[in-house]
């Protein structure tokens, strides 16, 4: 009977057992020696174990022991928390009842608190203990700008009541004379309420601006015509200058009242052969409008006050010199609501300089050097 050999690439029939066995022990080494062959290239067996019922070990366990365990530290944790929290908001807390206890003093006491850190709560501190000083400082302007005002209308509704006065007690005659007088004290009292109401105005933000394209050289010559009587009258020259042609978006009407208060406060402080010069030219983006004089001039101590309300270098409140403290504070606020800045610099006995400085308009064009304009 035949026997079938078989192999992975061949199949064949031998006659005899012997025959297959030996073709068997054929392929067995064939085997072999291909495994000695492919064995570096193989890599290892890999072996897989199924566990078979192993259990891993309970590390914690919920019996009551390590119950009263995990209640004890988190009624601990609890504990710190709460007295942590308590201490910092009493730490926070003490401060602020500081400074509730001493805003409700009475203001004239000007009560402090002590300033002890230098956190959020010591800086609020430090800061309401400058309230006091402020609140002080501005008592103090308050009571001296009343008294001020009180003096500014009350001298002329006096001098209007005494020449009334006589003139109703048939003393003085009604002439010319005596009602220009009265006229021109009338003027006066009209010139301070005006100023007060704009400085209301411009404290309010409600100053009122009719702005338009306005050529400063056309600006500066209005202003210069209408001193140009008081200036010949005070034996002072007035020159207004321009280079170019400098245009600058603005109000006129309130660009002429910075100007000519400017100018008159000039004119009072210029004595007589005196110049007071009014110019204007362009400056980057920018047209500065300059009022120089060659008057006393400001000290250095006083030139940072100058655009306070009612301060005078000369406390005499003459009209002359003194006119009634409101003229240049005016300009600062007409200045600003313009979106421009007023500087002063002043030597004694040199004169002083008034400087505004506005943004310009395109179209503004240096021109060959400053041309007077008659």
């Amino acid at each position: 009977m035949p026997y079938l050999a078989t192999d992975r690439y061949k199949t064949a029939r031998f006659g005899s057992e012997a025959q297959a066995d030996a073709a068997r022990l054929a392929q067995n080494c064939v085997d072999s020696a291909r495994r000695a062959q492919l064995d570096p290239y193989v890599a290892p067996t890999a072996e897989l174990f199924l566990g078979g019922g192993d259990r891993t070990a309970v590390r914690f366990d919920m019996s009551p022991a390590n119950k009263a365990k995990v209640v004890g530290v988190a009624g601990l944790v609890l504990a710190v928390t709460v007295a942590v929290t308590a201490l910092v908001a009493t730490r926070l807390v003490r401060p602020l009842r500081a400074l509730t206890a001493a805003a409700q003093q009475p203001p004239e006491l000007h009560v402090r608190v002590p300033v002890t850190t230098r956190d959020e709560s010591g800086i609020l501190a430090a800061a309401f203990n400058d309230l006091p000083e402020r609140r002080e400082r501005l008592e103090a302007q308050r009571k001296a700008m009343v008294s001020d005002i009180a003096h500014e209308l009350r001298s002329p509704l006096t001098n209007i009541r005494g020449w009334l006065e006589v003139t109703k007690d048939g003393v003085v005659a009604p002439d010319p004379e005596l009602l220009a007088s009265l006229h021109e004290e009338a003027l006066v009292l009209q010139r301070v309420i005006d100023d007060l109401q704009d400085l209301a105005a411009a404290d309010a933000d409600t100053l009122r601006l009719h702005r338009e394209p306005v050529r400063a050289d056309e600006l500066i010559g209005q202003v210069g015509a209408a001193y140009r009587v008081a200036a010949d009258t005070a034996g002072v020259a007035l020159r207004t200058e321009t280079e170019g042609t400098p245009w600058l978006d603005a109000g006129p009407v309130r660009m002429r009242q910075a100007l000519g208060n400017l100018v008159s406060n000039a004119l009072r402080h210029t004595p007589a052969d005196g110049t007071v010069t009014l110019a204007a030219w362009c400056e980057g983006d920018d047209v500065v409008r300059e009022v120089a004089d060659t008057g006393s001039g400001i000290a250095a101590e006083d030139l940072p006050h100058v655009f306070d309300r009612f301060w005078r270098a000369e406390k005499s409140r003459s009209r002359r010199t003194g006119g009634n403290g409101l003229g240049l504070p005016i300009v600062r606020h007409l200045v600003a609501a313009h979106g421009s800045t007023a500087r002063a610099t002043s030597e004694p006995g040199a004169g002083s300089v008034f400087t505004l400085r506005v943004p310009g308009l395109a179209g503004s064009a240096p021109g060959p050097g400053p041309a007077p304009l008659q």
